[in-house]
């Protein structure tokens, strides 16, 4: 089904509304002058972590283990986020090191 040219511009509409309105509202309900509850403290701590965790799980969790190549190309490349990470400390770096290492062995190696 294809969407008519109003379709399309009212989509992007609201898609730019939704965006700038998850973008601004919390400068309006935590101010810069105000010091943010504690429970939007803890959680600005503990969600990057568990939404890391959370992805490593996602993208591990249909590796064959027990088939094929036995996990070894995620294996290898996890490895390789983690030492860039230590090596640089940087999150850009670290991702696309380890994606770049994954596809290269995906398709020349294994």
């Amino acid at each position: 089904m294809t969407m008519t040219v109003l379709q399309g511009i009212l989509t992007i509409l609201a898609v730019v509304a939704g965006t700038m309105l998850t973008r601004f509202v919390p400068f309006l309900v935590f101010p810069e002058s105000k010091r943010p509850p504690r429970i939007i403290e803890y959680f600005g701590k503990v969600l990057p972590y568990a939404m890391t965790g959370l992805l490593v799980v996602y993208a591990l969790r249909n590796t064959p283990i027990l088939t094929g190549d036995h996990g070894l190309p995620e294996l290898i490349a996890c490895l390789t986020i983690v030492a860039l990470h230590l090596w640089r400390r940087n999150m850009l770096v670290s991702i696309a090191g380890g994606t770049i290492v994954y596809m290269l062995l995906v398709q020349l190696v294994f």
